[in-house]
């Protein structure tokens, strides 16, 4: 974990054991909402759109629909876990908003071309990212501009993302939105800050040096 001081944003079962709490709720008060958060609903649409980028790019990347059927068949918690990730991202971004911490678009665009150096290229980055974290690559810079916004954070606070600090400022900005499950994508576990049986991680782990790039 301290390897080069990398700070690690891993949102996966093995760092969330020993985070703080997050809030858990679940009713059905929001019909047609997969989840509301801070009064916003992520509409089961919404949700249902945002699996179907991950399935179309899944799909763009198999060598043969044999593959892709063994793709569908290992990612079976998709939907459930991309809700998951929906959430959190919201989370996350409050909690980076209520500290005062911005990401610049050069930045992301700092980070993405260091990292495409280190996968291959852009196609290498987009592949790696897909596969082995769910996102797809419409929704790359998004993903890469959280992670920043994560270890802004956690600089901040003179932590790292793996620091009960950190996950006490996701702790506070979760009560603050008031998240509220659907119960049919199951409920927010506030011991593991997570989605029940979500297992997907979100994110990859960066170099602190990368979200210091000057803006």
């Amino acid at each position: 974990m301290h390897r080069r001081r990398r700070t690690a944003l891993l949102l996966s079962a093995a760092i969330a054991t020993v985070a703080p709490l997050l809030t858990a709720c679940g009713s059905d008060a929001h019909p047609g909402a997969a989840a509301v958060v801070g009064g916003q609903r992520i509409t089961v649409s919404q949700l249902e759109n945002r699996v179907g980028e991950v399935r179309e790019a899944q799909r763009a990347v198999a060598p043969d629909e044999a593959q892709y059927e063994q793709t569908i068949a290992e990612t079976g918690s998709l939907t459930r876990d991309t809700l998951h990730n929906m959430v959190l991202d919201r989370v996350m971004h409050r909690a980076a908003q209520d500290a005062g911490v911005t990401v610049s678009r050069k930045e992301v665009q700092e980070m993405r071309a260091s990292l495409e150096e280190q996968s291959g290229g852009a196609k290498g980055l987009e592949t790696t990212w897909l596969q082995q974290y769910g996102v797809p690559p419409e929704r790359l810079d998004e993903n890469l501009r959280l992670q920043l916004e994560a270890q802004k954070l956690a600089e901040n606070l003179g932590t790292d993302t793996s620091q009960p600090a950190f996950w006490q400022a996701l702790s506070e900005a979760s009560d603050t939105l008031n998240v509220d499950l659907n119960p049919r994508y199951g409920t927010w576990d506030v011991e593991q800050s997570s989605r029940v049986d979500a297992k997907t991680p979100w994110v990859r782990e960066v170099t602190a040096a990368q979200a210091q790039e000057p803006a």
